[in-house]
């Protein structure tokens, strides 16, 4: 079983329904952590000793937000501006998270059509997803696509539920090491590994 930290950033979660729903669906065992950023740092005060220890403590690594201005919450920035210091997680030093598994799992109003060099944010998610995939790499870790649910503005109920089974199936492959890395980093999103 692979030990998994979910990092959750949201600012506003109590009027999310999609990301509320997402949390929902994260299976309730001993070796996957939820850990939500904004109720644990109001004042964007950040432990970093604390962080780097739950760091260490886990193989797989997720940023779970909602996809703001084209990145993530401004407390996940901090986080990682903070916690992912020289010498300990990058550097000629800096080899604490070698090895480790991190992606993004995100939700955003546009749906993917919007998302491409035709559409109205003109480039592609995964584009977008570079900063954070150049940081994993920095960080001597394993990036994957993101796990994506787009288009949340016009999602049904029965939509809304389909993304967080999907999601809580998500978390138990790789919870369970059941999927192929490779294929895994070579498609578009995560999904696609269902």
């Amino acid at each position: 079983m692979k030990k998994i930290l979910i990092l959750f950033a949201h600012p506003r979660l109590e009027s999310s329904r999609i990301n509320a729903r997402l949390i929902r669906e994260i299976p309730d065992e001993e070796n996957i952590t939820f850990h939500d950023l904004y109720e644990k740092y109001p004042d964007f005060n950040v432990d970093i000793e604390y962080e780097q220890k739950r760091l260490l403590e886990h193989e797989i690594i997720i940023f779970h937000h909602p996809f703001y201005w084209y990145s993530a919450p401004p407390l996940l920035k901090q986080w990682i501006d903070m916690v992912l210091e020289y010498g300990w997680a990058y550097g000629s030093t800096g080899d604490k998270l070698e090895g480790k598994i991190i992606f993004n799992a995100i939700t955003t109003g546009g749906g993917e059509e919007a998302y491409c060099e035709k559409g109205y944010n003109t480039y592609s998610i995964n584009q977008f997803m570079q900063p954070f995939e150049q940081t994993a790499k920095l960080c001597l870790m394993q990036y994957l696509p993101p796990f994506t649910v787009m288009g949340t503005h016009n999602m049904s109920e029965e939509q809304i539920n389909r993304a967080a089974t999907n999601y809580g199936r998500l978390l138990k492959v790789l919870s369970n090491g059941d999927f192929d890395i490779e294929r895994a980093k070579s498609g578009t999103y995560l999904n696609e590994i269902l």
